[in-house]
């Protein structure tokens, strides 16, 4: 048996150009840790994985399969040095799919200064259009940073990287009801909050995995504070459109945003309860030569990687 209780929204994998200056902007700018490094000489990549680990931090000090709110960032060797190569950023026609990560902060006007003073480069900055409460960082890549307030007190003049979330990763999709089917009914999340923009014609649903007693599902509390939450887009009317043909799942050319990634309690047991259910496999376990991961693919074609929570069971020598 596999315990659904137990599952994580572990990470998301992006692709990088340069790991250099990818690592310098989410350490240094972004105020992330460097936790895990895995290195693939032989197939030629390296996978570099970043947290917010400070002490006070939600997941401070767990092994990186036992946390929520990773990001993945993954190098082809090469790339850094080939004028040709860029990555898909998820977020200009007809290449859309992947939208962007999302950051929560204590203190957004403060942070969003300070990075503008480092030189970052904003898609949106707070004063920019009518939403005056997000912003739009662009990491190395192009990539869009979504930042937020966690919604907790500010002190002025003062920011603490503690408080700092991945808070969200946001996925278009083409079918809501299939998709919010997918990922509560098959990897159990629940739905957190649901933002309907009638003017705009879009809805967004945040899900996640939230075992407090006292949550209440669909009712938003806490959300702009929680690591490890999926924001699904729905724009309106793209499920009974014949002429639309779908997203880009980031992993057909061109590629960038990769997967995100589910941890388990047990990897066995759940394969076997997804194989019941019926998924969609882009790679079983017994597929290829990585015999501990597995990816599913959802409703849109997106991957999603399952791999073993350490914490609770060790399978693989990582």
């Amino acid at each position: 048996m596999t315990d659904l209780s137990k599952y994580k929204f572990n990470h998301t994998m992006l692709r990088v150009k340069d790991p250099k200056k990818s690592l310098e902007f989410y350490k240094d700018k972004l105020g992330m840790t460097l936790i895990r490094t895995l290195d693939f000489p032989e197939a030629k990549f390296c996978l570099y994985f970043l947290a917010y680990d400070v002490e006070g931090s939600t997941n401070y000090g767990n092994v990186w399969t036992d946390r929520e709110g990773l990001l993945e960032l993954t190098h082809n060797y090469g790339t850094e040095n080939d004028p040709e190569y860029k990555v898909n950023n998820g977020n200009a026609d007809p290449h859309r799919g992947f939208g962007h990560i999302c950051m929560s902060v204590d203190n957004i006007d403060l942070f969003c200064n300070q990075l503008e003073e480092k030189g970052v480069v904003f898609q949106k900055k707070l004063s920019d259009g009518r939403q005056k409460d997000i912003a739009f960082a662009l990491d190395p890549d192009g990539y869009w940073v979504e930042l937020i307030w966690t919604r907790t007190p500010k002190t002025e003049n003062v920011t603490n990287v503690s408080s700092y979330r991945l808070n969200h990763t946001m996925l278009r999709v083409k079918d809501p009801k299939k998709s919010l089917r997918f990922y509560q009914e098959v990897l159990g999340m629940k739905l957190l909050r649901t933002a309907e923009h009638e003017g705009a014609k879009f809805t967004l649903y945040f899900l996640g995995y939230n075992n407090d007693p006292n949550f209440v599902e669909n009712s938003g509390v806490g959300v702009h504070n929680f690591e490890g939450v999926l924001e699904l887009t729905w724009n309106w009317g793209t499920e009974s459109d014949p002429d639309f043909k779908g997203y880009h799942n980031g992993n057909d050319q061109p590629q960038g945003f990769g997967h995100i990634c589910v941890s388990v309690d047990d990897l066995d047991a759940a394969c076997e309860r997804f194989e019941a259910l019926g998924v969609n496999w882009k790679k079983r376990l017994s597929d290829g030569r990585m015999k501990n991961v597995a990816f599913v693919l959802d409703e849109d074609n997106y991957w999603v990687e399952i791999i073993q929570n350490e914490a609770i069971k060790t399978n693989a020598d990582w």
